[in-house]
């Protein structure tokens, strides 16, 4: 299904230890508003997607999140690269040495393990691409958050590309949802689900709007 290159969609070459901006880093992996619920928001979204060209564009950007995640997580590892036990005692990393030493693990920035209730898929178009959209412009407040907790040009810089990628993310499923507007009753967009919902059997329910 996938061909993977093994390669970061953008490189990390981080030369300083910070263990603390590491632990803060996390929650863009595993976190409310991470990679991984981006990843898993997307690809489980598209199974019941009626549009061909939106099911191709759920594929696209939960493949890139898993990328991603990569990114995320090689900012972590290098940023906790040789640690010795005061600087982790110091840190306030000492918690998630304790469960994961130098492991990758997806938690949030206060240590709450990933949840698959941070993301939803609903099987219909029109709720799930407003969650999606949603969903970017909250990661992207996160990685801003992120990008002002430190001076270190090293991790800003695959920061702000990954805070970029989300506003791209943004337009896209603001694309995505102009696609199924189109195919929609123009004067209600919210008449029927178009991926389980027939107007016909809407009007004998009486739930057709008027």
């Amino acid at each position: 299904m996938w061909t993977y290159e093994k390669k970061l969609q953008f490189p990390v070459n981080i030369k300083k230890c910070d263990p603390e901006m590491a632990r803060l880093i996390l929650t863009a992996l595993g976190g409310p508003d991470g990679e991984m619920g981006a990843s898993n928001r997307y690809l489980h979204q598209r199974y019941a997607m009626p549009y061909p060209q939106i099911v191709a564009l759920l594929t696209d950007i939960g493949s890139e999140e898993m990328n991603h995640m990569e990114v995320v997580s090689a900012i972590v590892r290098q940023l906790t690269r040789n640690l010795s036990s005061k600087q982790i005692q110091d840190s306030g990393f000492n918690a998630f040495y304790t469960d994961h030493t130098l492991g990758m693990y997806p938690v949030s920035a206060s240590g709450d393990p990933f949840m698959s209730h941070y993301f939803q898929s609903k099987g219909d178009p029109i709720t799930d691409i407003h969650e999606n959209m949603a969903a970017e412009q909250k990661a992207r407040t996160m990685y801003e958050n992120l990008i002002r907790m430190t001076d270190d040009d090293d991790v800003i810089r695959p920061l702000e590309f990954l805070r970029q990628r989300e506003i791209v993310h943004y337009q896209r499923f603001g694309e995505a949802l102009e696609i199924i507007r189109r195919e929609l009753d123009c004067k209600n967009y919210y008449a029927f689900n178009p991926a389980y919902d027939k107007k016909a059997s809407l009007e004998d329910r009486g739930l057709e709007s008027k």
